[in-house]
């Protein structure tokens, strides 16, 4: 019969303290303990944790400038920072606001925040607006113009920026005023705010009511019997 393999005998491996290694096996078994001999939990490595799914914004932010600003106080020069922020749902929901405050961050913030209070929902003709408007807000004076699919977004500066933050896709539009970039932000969110859809125009139908008043007035008279005069 043959004899049974004998297996070779694994080295032990001491460290230098001293005491035998442990495998993987026997520590993960074992609970670490201190000083006191109380049980110590162990922490959860970062493998373990589970990532929070970072919730997708609501509106998207930009923001168009920052301005250093000051005031004359008793004791000399207060100085702030203004900051001109607008937000949008890339589709027809848009907001401006302008916020002060003692640093950059906090002044973005306020903005951000007052911008959220005073949102616009704006009417849309497929991606472009529904029709030619002309605005004047203080110095200010823009005008936006409907364009045609592929045009692309023909602007500059502030109204490039807030139409950017919209679903409008197609415009044309040119500033003929002042370069002060909150009028024309503001001008912007007017423009848009005065959208009128295809179906609520009332320049078809204003001629036709007109016409068949005309029509009416004129058979009316036709019809009515004329008055004779008295012989003299």
């Amino acid at each position: 019969m043959s004899e049974p393999v004998k297996q070779p005998k694994q080295p032990k491996v001491i460290n230098k303290a001293g005491t035998l290694k442990m495998t993987d096996e026997v520590a993960a078994t074992r609970q670490p303990k201190d000083i006191g001999g109380r049980r110590i939990e162990r922490r959860s490595s970062r493998r373990d944790r589970v990532r929070a799914d970072v919730a997708p914004k609501e509106y998207d932010d930009i923001v168009i400038s920052v301005d250093r600003v000051s005031r004359t106080v008793a004791g000399g020069r207060r100085m702030r920072f203004k900051a001109l922020v607008a937000i949008g749902n890339r589709k027809n929901k848009v907001g401006v606001a302008v916020a002060k405050g003692n640093d950059v961050t906090t002044a973005v913030q306020k903005a951000t925040e007052k911008a959220k209070k005073h949102l616009l929902t704006f009417h849309m003709d497929g991606e472009t607006i529904c029709h030619e408007v002309e605005i004047k807000v203080a110095g200010a004076k823009v005008l936006l113009k409907p364009a045609a699919p592929g045009t692309g977004v023909i602007a500059g500066g502030v109204v490039r920026s807030i139409i950017g933050l919209t679903g409008v896709k197609n415009l044309i539009s040119k500033s003929l005023g002042s370069a002060n970039k909150v009028n024309i932000a503001y001008a912007v969110l007017e423009g848009l705010r005065q959208q009128v859809p295809r179906k609520k125009w009332n320049t078809t139908t204003v001629k036709a009511e007109k016409t068949e008043k005309t029509k009416k007035t004129t058979a009316t008279e036709s019809t009515k019997p004329t008055k004779k005069e008295p012989k003299s």
